[in-house]
């Protein structure tokens, strides 16, 4: 009687088991992350002082695992990465007195995040537009690099600074479908965090800090 049961459940496990596979999916991707920038300005009767943060384009790349939980639903966590140059400047005066400084900064993103992804075509489709919206957290790693100019005797920022921030991630995006289980993907996302550059000039910038992200690349499923 077990062998016969084991028999008869075996069509079914293997059913299931195929089924996971073609649900599970990884893969990594690469680009191009722009920041947004800001700038600030504090004018009084006795004094004036202006503030400002100018971002480089960098690179950009994460890894991602998913499920497709329904036809036109999916489940992701993402890990991704990036690395900007940032020009941090800031100047003040007042009472007789001039001071500024234009401050070269390395910044390193590391985020970690869930998302949840809506197709607008079924899963057997070779083309699959998608909509995801995201939530995790982000390490943001501030350096200062060489080449800096001060005068007089500004309010400096921290030579480093390790800051954790809550993310909120949308990104819109399309699968295609090669042959077998692989996919190319492309992703435009903007991921919103704390302003950790503004808090570090004077006079300080509280606007959201955004990050735009352009990524390319492919995933395998299961």
């Amino acid at each position: 009687m077990i062998l016969l049961s084991l028999v008869c459940l075996m069509p079914s496990l293997v059913l299931a088991q195929q089924l996971a596979k073609e649900r599970i999916y990884f893969g990594g991707m690469a680009g191009i992350a722009t920041l947004s920038g800001d700038a600030n300005a504090v004018i009084t009767p006795t004094s004036a002082s202006s503030s400002l943060y100018d971002p480089s384009n960098g690179g950009a790349a994460s890894a991602f695992l998913g499920i497709h939980l329904f036809n036109y639903v999916s489940f992701q966590a993402d890990y991704v990465w990036n690395r900007n140059e940032v020009v941090l400047v800031s100047s003040n005066s007042g009472s007789g007195t001039t001071s500024f400084y234009r401050l070269p900064q390395s910044v390193t993103q590391n985020g970690f995040l869930g998302n949840v992804l809506v197709y607008f075509r079924k899963r057997e489709s070779r083309i699959r537009p998608y909509l995801s919206e995201g939530v995790g957290a982000v390490l943001i790693q501030n350096r200062l690099s060489a080449g800096g100019i001060v005068a007089g005797n500004p309010p400096l920022p921290p030579a480093s600074s390790d800051r954790a921030s809550i993310a909120l991630r949308t990104s819109v995006g399309l699968d295609l479908r090669f042959r077998n289980a692989w996919h190319f993907r492309y992703s435009f996302a903007e991921t919103i965090t704390r302003n950790t550059f503004g808090d570090q000039l004077s006079p300080q910038e509280h606007r959201i800090a955004k990050n735009f992200q352009s990524l390319f690349g492919i995933y395998f499923k299961l």
